[in-house]
């Protein structure tokens, strides 16, 4: 089993999407995040394929991408699947074409620890799509200044940055 991120984004009520995604059959809901604006969800599921997951979201009444294979990075799978944790913030981190898995994990490992100079800011974990073409970095923080504080600590951009807004998982 893989874990796959789709994004999604509904005229309906987001509570409402995410049950009926958590009730589909042919995956397990790992963990969603919703835009503070209820205007983008951000959905973590574990499937075989990447069309079992297509198949989940395609009678939602939502937009979705195409799902994409992602590693969770700084957690444990589950830790997520206990807790299902709220963040406070979403970094989309466009990753550069010249930065391999093997270099974006190495560069993580080591710029990590450089979290511990911005105490106020508490870095979650990451979703770091398979293919490269971005992550997702989740994050507890005062405000938006001080993820991106955090983010300039660690030398690394911000492409989008979302407040997340609370809601009841299923």
């Amino acid at each position: 089993m893989s874990l796959y991120l789709v994004e999604l984004t509904s005229a309906a009520d987001a509570q409402s999407v995410l049950a009926d995604l958590a009730a589909t059959t042919a995956t397990e809901f790992i963990e969603a995040q919703v835009t503070a604006d209820a205007s983008r969800i951000f959905a973590i599921l574990e499937a075989d394929s990447a069309d079992d997951v297509a198949a989940a979201v395609a009678p939602l009444e939502a937009e979705a991408s195409d799902p994409a294979e992602v590693r969770l990075v700084g957690a444990d799978l589950s830790d997520i699947k206990a807790a299902r944790p709220e963040a406070g913030y979403l970094v989309e981190w466009d990753i550069p074409s010249h930065i391999d898995m093997d270099t974006y994990l190495a560069r993580k490992a080591e710029k990590t620890p450089l979290y511990d100079q911005v105490p106020e800011v508490s870095f979650l974990r990451t979703y770091v799509r398979e293919d490269m073409a971005k992550c997702l970095c989740f994050y507890d923080a005062p405000d938006a200044d001080a993820v991106v504080h955090a983010r300039d600590v660690v030398s690394t951009p911000v492409d989008r940055l979302h407040a997340l807004g609370r809601i009841e998982l299923p």
